[in-house]
């Protein structure tokens, strides 16, 4: 159970608007929870319509997430890399990493079970072994752990720059610089709860480095390196430098040479958590990226992808 507790600085707003530009809980979540009786106004039970005045206190409780019985799934993943400590997932576009409600099954989380037996319980039993995650339309490699130790370890280098995750994307437009830096607050998108943005205030720093690999008239091929892991990160970043991933529905347009966001994560470069040998470890292209590659024009010159 999380609680949240803040006062309020101003006056006139429905209470479930007010949470919502002020938490990562979208307003739907809000009303949910208003509903279930685990928001208050001044330690009385409020409505969605209440309007806030300055001083009031809220409180928010977030229940627990509800367990949900796992099964292991026999669906084919392919396993890059694995030893006793960890191992290394090159997941395909179209697949959910963890289950929730409404993704029970089918998911990574469900092919891990089933073809690795040993697995991190730090994340509880919906999240075996997941240190980090992908959206589901992105393709590329995933870490699972198989310890708790190898776990809290990888998760620390997570949080501390301490493995180095390379992204290439395919971008709608010329872009105008051949490499560059954008940093950013990234929060909730004030006029659409259910995206990302960059923000004001409200948000959490970003950090996003690329580099152009190739480019043409309408298509721009970057290679981008994160030093935070933000939702939506470089998909929210790309747009904001007004060129969308390619194949976006949701942050740009939906187009016919892609079917998905051409985003891929294809290399992981980091010290193992436990015995500190240097690792790097990169993910062949998916086909349907080769394909929108030929349909932009755009080519990979590098020998390592």
């Amino acid at each position: 159970m999380e609680k949240i507790i803040f006062e309020i600085s101003e006056e006139g707003k429905r209470l479930d608007l007010y949470i919502a530009e002020r938490t990562e809980l979208t307003r739907t979540r809000i009303q949910q929870l208003i509903k279930d009786g685990n928001i208050s106004v001044n330690n009385k039970k409020a409505k969605s319509s209440y309007k806030v005045e300055k001083n009031d206190l809220i409180e928010i409780i977030i229940p627990d997430e509800k367990e949900i019985d796992l099964v292991p799934e026999n669906i084919n993943i392919r396993i890059l890399y694995e030893d006793s400590d960890m191992a290394v997932i090159d997941k395909d576009a179209g697949i959910v990493v963890h289950p929730s409600h409404g993704h029970e099954s089918g998911t990574l989380v469900n092919a891990v079970m089933y073809h690795i037996k040993d697995l991190s319980g730090i994340n509880g039993e919906i999240r075996p072994g997941i240190v980090h995650r992908l959206d589901k339309d992105t393709s590329g490699l995933l870490i699972i752990a198989k310890n708790d130790a190898a776990h809290l370890k990888l998760s620390e280098m997570f949080a501390n720059n301490g493995i180095k995750k390379t992204y290439i994307a395919i971008l709608k437009g010329k872009i105008n610089k051949d490499s560059g830096k954008i940093e950013t607050l990234i929060g909730r998108d004030p006029k659409d709860r259910k995206k990302m943005a960059v923000v004001k205030t409200n948000g959490k720093t970003a950090i996003t480095h690329f580099q152009v690999l190739d480019k043409n008239e309408k298509f721009s091929l970057v290679e981008v390196n994160i030093k935070t892991g933000r939702t939506h990160q470089i998909r929210v970043h790309m747009k904001y430098l007004g060129y969308p991933v390619l194949g976006d529905g949701v942050y740009g347009r939906d187009t016919k040479a892609a079917k998905r966001q051409m985003l891929h994560a294809y290399k992981l470069e980091f010290l193992h958590p436990v015995t500190q040998k240097a690792m790097k470890i990169i993910s062949e292209l998916p086909g349907d990226f080769k394909k929108a590659l030929e349909e932009t024009g755009l080519k990979m010159e590098d020998s390592e992808y």
